[in-house]
């Protein structure tokens, strides 16, 4: 049977593992001389980008690692969650294979990951983010907004078992729904 632990005011049943996915802030189209790998936040995404670090923070669900795509929007998004969370560059990596990955390579990725990862936080972009949820979870969600962190809680202690079972929509948060 797992074990109940009290952390912070937060109960952690050991033998589960919580996935954190997060689509990228808003990103900017002002410039069509870059590449969509390279385009930046534009205004909004940098407004709406510290808020929801910060909302997330204030709730006090613990991150052991964060892996992101290395492409500018989703790996700026991703700096700013792990600054405001306190995640050192230990815990911090950039992936290439997340940069527009379908859900059969995210889920691939996110399988292989260390089981001492208990809560893994991932940032990429739609489609495969808002697929990868309705893959892993009931949550019926028809388009993953910008910025966005839906946290999905599993019945397993080992992420491979990420392609056998669906978890549990616990958390979900986006921009607007302070408005």
């Amino acid at each position: 049977m797992p074990k109940l632990v009290i952390t912070l005011g937060l109960t952690i049943i050991r033998g589960m593992k919580r996935l954190f996915i997060v689509r990228h802030a808003k990103s900017s189209w002002n410039s069509p001389y870059l590449s969509d790998f390279d385009r930046p936040l534009n205004k909004r995404g940098k407004r709406d980008l510290p808020d929801m670090a910060n909302r997330f923070l204030e709730m006090g669900y613990p991150v052991d690692l964060i892996v992101a795509s290395p492409a500018k929007r989703a790996w700026v998004t991703a700096k700013r969650f792990a600054k405001a969370l306190d995640i050192s560059n230990d815990n911090f990596l950039d992936d290439e294979r997340f940069y527009h990955a379908s859900t059969s390579i995210l889920m691939e990725v996110i399988s292989n990951i260390d089981d001492s990862v208990n809560n893994l936080m991932i940032f990429g972009h739609n489609p495969g983010l808002t697929s990868l949820i309705g893959k892993l979870s009931d949550f019926n969600l028809y388009n993953l907004p910008t910025c966005a962190v839906c946290g999905i809680e599993f019945p397993f202690d080992s992420w491979r078992e990420i392609q056998n079972h669906q978890g549990e929509k616990f958390y979900y948060d986006f921009p607007k729904s302070r408005a």
